[in-house]
């Protein structure tokens, strides 16, 4: 072991150190606690969050369905990929909101459901695009639905704006 850069080093008074070791493990297990989120803190921080992706699809889906209605399918189109794209965006920033470890798993399936919506938008815009009125009104369909078992799945947690709502803009 010599030729490969490794040295020891002799600490002074390993007994203290070893105390020392000692009170930090045993203290590590409560200042995670103190650290976990709560659901109040992780809805405090999410909404904002989806506020702005809200705000963002009144303004870019302002319109579509009488787009839609007088056959303008591919300003639609557009439209709609827009509002994908900033779902995309909101679910990557809610990805990095700390969870409450008890929420985990329900949160993870929410965000499922988060990108199915995103990938359902993207869909709609590329039936559209194809001039493929009646596949995306089934796209649509699912997309209403899957804001139904997403909202569902986080019933409990009491959002506004984090609750999807899609017929409000299709």
């Amino acid at each position: 072991m010599q030729g490969e850069g490794v040295r020891r080093v002799r600490i002074a008074g390993c007994r203290s150190c070893a105390a020392a070791v000692l009170g930090l493990s045993l203290l590590s297990p409560a200042l995670a606690q103190a650290a976990e989120t709560t659901r109040p803190e992780y809805v405090a921080q999410a909404e904002p969050i989806c506020k702005v992706n809200t705000k963002a699809n009144e303004r870019i889906l302002s319109g579509v369905k009488t787009e839609v209605k007088k056959n303008e399918l591919k300003p639609a189109a557009a439209q709609l990929s827009k509002a994908s794209s900033a779902l995309r965006g909101t679910l990557d920033e809610l990805r990095t909101v700390p969870q409450p470890p008890a929420d985990h798993a329900r949160l993870g399936k929410w965000l499922g459901y988060v990108k199915t919506e995103a990938e359902l938008f993207q869909s709609a815009a590329e039936k559209l695009r194809e001039n493929n009125k009646f596949g995306a009104e089934a796209m649509v369909l699912r997309l209403s639905n899957n804001a139904t078992l997403a909202n569902n799945t986080v019933l409990e947690f009491g959002f506004h704006y984090c609750r999807f709502e899609p017929a409000k803009f299709l």
